[in-house]
């Protein structure tokens, strides 16, 4: 017979004062949302979810060590995301780490109006431009799997990222996502697709080069997926002239951008004289977030 032994009471720790230790260090290391990130890196260590922490007063000290351990990596400014291996948007959660960029929370805001755009749009058609992870075309492809998602990436280191999360949809039993190699810089591009897409969807780089970004940024996203050129527009000028094409009569385009891109990019998308309905779109803070269109018959 085996005997295991139970640590005493007396021994076990309050979970509460290692995440307020936990707060403190992640504050004093400039992270920008301490108290949420301590909680979700506890509920890790746990193996539970951050709205279950309260039904675990006591830890044993291992569960303390195991969690100053992710602390010491975040307050190095290592993205919360990496540490936790996955990210999360909308209805999915993505493998994410070095090499691929970390989806944010700000793109379920693009995904919230492309799926209200093809609400009513039976069997969509789908292409995500710049997919990276693959979190935003998976997002589509979750929330409805009667959409026929195409998702676009051409960075090699990406790419690993985006197949290990499109093979992990489909072993899951969900419909499979249609991946292109390819740069949405080349001519010729998807010409299957000419007239045939309800929604474009994208996310591009779109730093201006040289603009300060946090550490979380600077030394974890590839820069290839974070600096869209000298004024952050390079990648979108071509999202643009690709979805003129491969946009059906009707069809709806959706591009996030920089917040400094409030007139730039609407003035982009204006000069097309097959879009219209030029909308901006700012984020929760009130700042130029996305930008949306229409595809309107060429006069």
């Amino acid at each position: 017979m085996t005997e295991t032994t139970t640590p005493a009471v007396g021994s076990r720790l309050p979970l509460r004062v290692a995440i307020a230790e936990a707060e403190r260090a992640l504050a004093a290391a400039g992270v920008a949302s301490p108290r949420v990130d301590a909680e979700l890196l506890a509920a890790h260590v746990l193996g539970s979810s951050r709205s279950t922490l309260l039904m675990t007063p006591l830890v044993d000290p291992p569960v303390v060590e195991r969690l100053q351990a992710l602390v010491a990596r975040r307050a190095t400014r290592e993205p919360l995301q990496h540490i936790l291996g996955t990210a999360v948007l909308g209805p999915v959660e993505v493998a994410v780490g070095p090499g691929v960029f970390t989806p944010r929370p700000e793109t379920e805001l693009l995904l919230e109006w492309g799926l209200a755009a093809i609400r009513d749009v039976p069997r969509p058609r789908v292409l995500d431009l710049c997919t990276g992870s693959g979190a935003l075309a998976l997002a589509f492809a979750v929330s409805r799997p009667d959409a026929e998602v195409h998702a676009l990436e051409a960075d090699p280191s990406a790419l690993s990222w985006t197949r290990r999360n499109l093979d992990a949809h489909v072993a899951a039993g969900g419909r499979p996502v249609t991946l292109h190699v390819a740069d949405v810089r080349w001519t010729d591009l998807l010409i299957e697709l000419e007239g045939a897409v309800d929604l474009v969807v994208c996310n591009p780089p779109y730093v201006p080069d040289g603009t300060p970004v946090p550490p979380e940024v600077e030394r974890w996203d590839p820069p290839g997926a974070v600096f869209g050129g000298p004024d952050g527009t390079q990648i979108i000028q071509a999202v643009v002239r690709g979805a003129s094409g491969w946009l059906r009569h009707g069809g709806h385009l959706v591009i996030e951008h920089d917040d400094t891109h409030g007139e730039t990019v609407p003035a982009l998308l204006r000069r097309r004289r097959t879009l219209g309905e030029v909308t901006e779109h700012d984020d929760l803070t009130g700042r130029p977030r996305f930008v949306t269109a229409r595809r309107v018959p060429c006069p």
